[in-house]
């Protein structure tokens, strides 16, 4: 989004690029036309004597053709100098840090202040609630928005962290922020009608989401599951741990699922930091973890003897993500026809997530390309299979 001042300079800039290529064709052309008159006079007089005319005019129409010739392909290269532009590393449909574009926007916005907050949104009803936040779908500018607002004071911390790692993350796999009020504790994000992930099965059943019922779309959820772990363990703020996963429908409950069958992360108020540099891991929570959906290290490890103290639990890395990717992905994958089949291809992979010692597991971005090998294989199996009954 540029101002007026610097849209003036882009074009002064522009019409310089422009004009140096131009005045060097324009030369060039001046040139070849000087050129070709000569070559024209000169053949004049060498043919001046001769009686038939066809001797004299075939030379011609041939230097003719080729000058032309000549002049489309400087022309071609001089357009393409100046019209080629370098390839962007930033994706167009994203907005600049600080803005944000929903539903049939086309222009990107800044995020809405307090006051606009207050005065443009209208609070509709409650559509969930959590520890940390209750949120209500509402209504900003003719556009669905969720409005999500501090349950107590005494969860203001892990409300401004979410709020902190919302701002900061802003990507493809983080739901999009459209406001925020730290003074009043509300947060405004996109709205996606789906719901969490955890309604997944229950959307895909509904008649007009069946052709989407497919182990190839299933899988590709669970690949972008597994991107945004690994987009976390690589984040812009270091490497960030899902710490609200200590069973299966909590972690599904930190996810989305949008209208285009995409999953964005939505609940970012537990994403400690590790650092293994300098030796900085973290704890999932103050309280004795249990079950078998969380990773070994997170189990207290002294027995049912000895009371659990928070103190002598010891802490972890990011590598309790990578234990629970099977669990997610199994459930991503649901029971339809061909899943069974892309279980056991991903058999091995998740095998190694499954390892006791946290060092052995595969980081995210070996198990995000194993899926995609997968997925392209099997792809390419089915495709040759359906040639050959052709």
């Amino acid at each position: 989004m540029l101002t007026e001042p610097t849209r003036g300079r882009n074009h002064l800039q522009l019409t310089r690029d422009i004009r140096t290529p131009l005045r060097k064709w324009t030369q060039t052309m001046v040139l070849l036309s000087v050129s070709c008159s000569v070559v024209g006079t000169d053949m004049e007089e060498q043919h001046g004597n001769r009686k038939r005319l066809s001797h004299r005019e075939v030379p011609r129409g041939v230097g003719l053709l080729f000058t032309m010739a000549l002049m489309n392909v400087l022309l071609y290269l001089c357009l393409d100098q100046f019209f080629t532009s370098p390839p962007s590393t930033e994706d167009p449909r994203r907005c600049p840090h600080g803005y944000f574009r929903i539903g049939w926007m086309r222009n990107c916005s800044r995020w809405l202040s307090c006051e606009e907050l207050r005065t443009e949104v209208r609070q509709l009803r409650r559509i969930g609630e959590g520890a940390v936040k209750r949120v209500f779908l509402s209504e900003w500018n003719e556009h669905k928005v969720a409005l999500s607002r501090l349950t107590r004071l005494e969860m203001i911390d892990d409300f401004l962290h979410g709020l902190k790692m919302l701002k900061s993350l802003q990507s493809e796999h983080v739901v999009t922020l459209v406001g925020y009020c730290e003074e009043d504790g509300t947060i405004l994000t996109e709205y996606h009608p789906l719901g969490s992930l955890s309604n997944l099965e229950e959307t895909l059943n509904l008649s007009k989401y069946q052709d989407v019922n497919t182990w190839q779309q299933r899988l590709q959820l669970a690949m972008e599951y597994v991107g945004i772990i690994n987009y976390l363990h690589h984040s812009p703020l270091g490497t960030r741990v899902m710490c609200d996963s200590n069973d299966l429908p909590k972690t599904l409950s930190q996810y989305l699922l949008t209208s285009n069958f995409s999953i964005v992360a939505n609940d970012l108020d537990a994403l400690p930091l590790v650092d293994h540099h300098s030796r900085v891991l973290v704890k999932c929570g103050r309280r004795e973890i249990h079950g078998d959906f969380v990773a070994p290290e997170q189990l207290w490890p002294y027995g049912k003897d000895m009371p659990f103290q928070d103190d002598l639990m010891p802490s972890y890395d990011e590598k309790t993500d990578i234990w629970k990717i099977p669990d997610v992905s199994s459930f991503l994958l649901g029971h339809v026809e061909g899943s069974d089949m892309v279980r056991f291809h991903l058999f091995d992979i998740h095998k190694a997530c499954k390892s006791q010692i946290p060092a052995e597991r595969p980081t995210a971005q070996d198990v995000l390309d194993t899926y995609q090998k997968v997925l392209h294989s099997l792809k390419d199996s089915v495709m040759s299979q359906t040639k050959e009954m052709l």
